[in-house]
Order: C-alpha cells, then sequence, then structure tokens
C-alpha cells in the first residue's frame, strides 16, 4: 500500500492497510492508524500520531517545527489527530513548542485546503476549517465550530463550541458558544441556530441558546453584568451554564456585539422561526 516513491522511515509505525502516495516523506517517529490514506507529497516529521480512517491531501506538512523563535529542537513534543479527520491539500499543522505537549486535532473534522494550525492549539471533535484559515499558536476551538476561509484568530484565543466565524474575519478575542461573529475586528452577530440543528441540539435548546444572545448583547450590559443576569434568569440550563463558563474562564474578554447591527442580529432567530 505504499507507492515505490515515497520514503517511509522503517522505524515508523503504520498499520498495514495504510495507503502513501507518491513522493510522500514519513519520519522516525511517526504513527498512522488503520485505514489512513496519505496523498501524494505529504511530510510527516517529528512525533506525529494519525488516528484511523483519516485522509491526508496532497502536499500537507504535518510535525514540522513551530513557527516561534522560542522553540529549541529535541524536546518530546509533536502533532495528535483522531480518528476520521480529513485534512485536506497543503494543509500545515506545526508542533507544539513546551515539552510534554501536543498541537492536537479532534475526531471527525474537516480542515479544508491550505488552512493553517500552529503550534499548541487545541482543535475539538467536527471542527471545520475553510480554506486559507490561520489558527495561530495556543489557540482553543470547541467542538463542532467552524472557522471561515482567510479569517486569522489572535494567539490564545477561545472559540466556544457550535461558533461560527466569517470568512476573512480578524478574531481577537474570545467567541462565546453558539454566536456567529464577522468582521475586522470580528463583532457578534447572531445565534449559530443551523449549525445547532446540524449537531442534534433540538428546538428548545436553541431558543435558550437565543434568549442567552439577547441578554449577553442586546440589554446594553457590560459583560460581566450581563453574565449575572444570565445565572440569574436562565442559569440553570446547560447550554446557558456552558456559556457562563467560557465568560468567566476568558482571558481576552469576549468579542463584542456588532454596532447597529439589527438585520444581522435577527437573522439567526428568523432561521429559528422557519
Amino acid at each position: 500500500m505504499i507507492h515505490p516513491a515515497a520514503h517511509v522511515d522503517p522505524r515508523a509505525r503504520l498499520a498495514p492497510d495504510v495507503q502513501v502516495g507518491p513522493g510522500t516523506v514519513i519520519g522516525p517517529d511517526v504513527e498512522i492508524g488503520e485505514e489512513t490514506e496519505i496523498g501524494a507529497h505529504a511530510v510527516l516529521e517529528g512525533r506525529v500520531r494519525v488516528g484511523a480512517r483519516c485522509r491526508i491531501g496532497h502536499g500537507a506538512v504535518l510535525g514540522a517545527p513551530p513557527q516561534d523563535l522560542k522553540f529549541r529542537p529535541g524536546i518530546p513534543v509533536g502533532v495528535v489527530i483522531g480518528d476520521d479527520t480529513v485534512i485536506r491539500e497543503y494543509v500545515t499543522i506545526h508542533r507544539a513548542t513546551h515539552e510534554g505537549h501536543d498541537t492536537r486535532i479532534g475526531s471527525h473534522c474537516l480542515l479544508m485546503a491550505t488552512a493553517h494550525v500552529a503550534h499548541d492549539c487545541l482543535i475539538g471533535d467536527h471542527v471545520i476549517i475553510i480554506n486559507g484559515a490561520g489558527i495561530t499558536g495556543h489557540v482553543t476551538v470547541e467542538d463542532r465550530a467552524t472557522v471561515g476561509g482567510l479569517s486569522g484568530i489572535h494567539p490564545f484565543t477561545r472559540v466556544g463550541t457550535f461558533a461560527y466565524i466569517g470568512g476573512c474575519s480578524k478574531v481577537t478575542q474570545d467567541v462565546p458558544p453558539f454566536v456567529m461573529v464577522d468582521g475586522i475586528p470580528a463583532t457578534a452577530r447572531a445565534v449559530n441556530v443551523v449549525g445547532m440543528r446540524r449537531g442534534g441540539l433540538d428546538a428548545a435548546a436553541r431558543r435558550q441558546a437565543q434568549e442567552a444572545f439577547r441578554v449577553l448583547y442586546r440589554s446594553g450590559l457590560a459583560p460581566g453584568a450581563a453574565a449575572a443576569r444570565l445565572r440569574a434568569e436562565l442559569g440553570d440550563h446547560p447550554l446557558v451554564a456552558r456559556l457562563l463558563e467560557f465568560i468567566e474562564q476568558s482571558r481576552r474578554g469576549i468579542v463584542p456585539g456588532a454596532v447597529g447591527s439589527g438585520a444581522d442580529g435577527d437573522a439567526g432567530e428568523q432561521e429559528e422561526a422557519q
């Protein structure tokens, strides 16, 4: 299953049914799970762990040294990728910088062509990163979030579960769960109703997220006061509790609401009504 024009180090550990395309280079510390397919001219170097049934596209580079001046070669760091994840052409994923850490991509993710995931990032399950997006160092993207094409995310930023980042956005603060953001800099526009529905959350849960969005971004309250009101009025709901936990743990602060974006803010609610 290994093309004769590929170079696979004999110390690498590949499941028997792994497929490797021509021109691909796989280093000695790489481990690849069953039924995974790797295209042509990909490079897997350093300590890389790829799960089962993954698809690695042509020209992808996994495990390269980070673009970080503090990095010192030889420390035990790497890249870990879960099962059933698709990494398309020319995606780059860099190893971590701190000993005992790995850059991690979850299961059932889709990283589209030319996307970049930098060192020490933590990407959850069912995440979609669209073409050309740049995820800089130490970013956390939680389960089922979507990052739009050509968007950039500031280091140490967090993106909550079911969040949606519009294309060509500049994200400099944390994006709360379930919230759609867009712009330069990115601001909150609506609730990701469609994503929540596709992820299996029922109508009652979606309505709770919409009500929480109204309090957080339309009440005129500062984030701290809005969080206190959310806790008092809706805090018993598990989705709202998760949103509150995210806000309380934010170190960069959450994205602000869009100014004069009433129409955009109603988009999610109109979709829910349909």
